[in-house]
Order: structure tokens, then C-alpha cells, then sequence
């Protein structure tokens, strides 16, 4: 068989193949009345699996708000606790952070610690020298005390 008859008969085939699916897709359209138009059928064709997986998907998503609040209803102290030990994590790195900066500073870092030393030798000198100047800081930690967690006397 040479090439030009066997080209001619894959061709004649195909073209008998397409038929056959035009004839399998044919939409009747009746034009009898004016207006009126042939009822759609529908497919015949079961859906495929991606088609099960994206209306199972869908689903999910639908009713994903749901979900969320009665999650968020039934778990709210617990999400709090969480989101405010993140918050709190966060804070304390982001401090470190900024600490670090600040001591890569030139002379920043030995000026602060001057600072500190002057402070902590002034509250020294200030309240922990003389008995009354400790009565009187005594005093102030109690009442700071007493603000913060309240006054209950027994």
C-alpha cells in the first residue's frame, strides 16, 4: 500500500469518526413556532472524578465559615491565651532586637551602663542608707502593692 492511499484511508476514517461524534452531539432546535425553542437536554455523562473532588471541595469551603465560628465559639480563652503569648513573644524579640541595635552603637552601650550605675548608686544613697529613708520605701511598695492587687484587709 503506498503513503497516498493509506494517508486517503486514515483520512476517511477520521472524517466517518467525526461524523458519528456530530451526530452524537446534535441539538434539535424546533423552529415551528416562533419563540420557541427545544428543550435542553441534559448530559447523559456521569461526572468525572476532578468534578467530584471540586464539588467536594466547594462544599468544604461553603460551609468553612461555619466552621470557623464554632470553632472560634467553642475555643475563644484558649485562642486568646495563645494569640497573647505570640503578641508577647514577638514583643520580647522585637525589644531584643532593638536593644542590639542600640548596642551596636558606638559608646551608646558604655554611656547606658554610666547611667545605670549612677541610678542604682542614687537609690542606694537615696532609700537603702538610713532606717527611715527603708520605712519610707517600704511604705511606697506596699501601697504600689495595695493599687495593683487591691486592698483586702484581714
Amino acid at each position: 500500500m503506498n503513503p497516498k492511499t493509506e494517508t486517503e484511508a486514515i483520512s476517511t476514517e477520521k472524517s466517518t469518526q467525526l461524523a458519528e461524534e456530530a451526530a452524537q452531539l446534535r441539538i434539535e432546535i424546533n423552529a415551528s413556532e416562533a419563540g420557541a425553542l427545544a428543550p435542553f437536554s441534559p448530559a447523559t455523562q456521569e461526572p468525572s472524578q476532578f468534578e467530584e473532588i471540586v464539588d467536594s471541595v466547594t462544599a468544604i469551603l461553603g460551609d468553612l465559615p461555619i466552621y470557623v465560628t464554632s470553632f472560634v465559639s467553642e475555643y475563644q480563652r484558649p485562642i486568646i491565651t495563645v494569640g497573647l503569648f505570640l503578641s508577647a513573644l514577638v514583643t520580647v524579640r522585637v525589644i531584643l532586637a532593638m536593644v542590639d541595635a542600640v548596642n551596636d552603637v558606638p559608646l551608646l552601650a558604655p554611656f547606658f551602663e554610666f547611667v545605670g550605675i549612677g541610678y542604682s548608686a542614687w537609690f542606694v544613697y537615696r532609700y537603702l542608707l538610713r532606717a527611715s529613708n527603708r520605712q519610707e520605701l517600704a511604705q511606697d511598695i506596699s501601697a504600689l502593692k495595695d493599687q495593683v492587687v487591691g486592698h483586702h484587709p484581714m
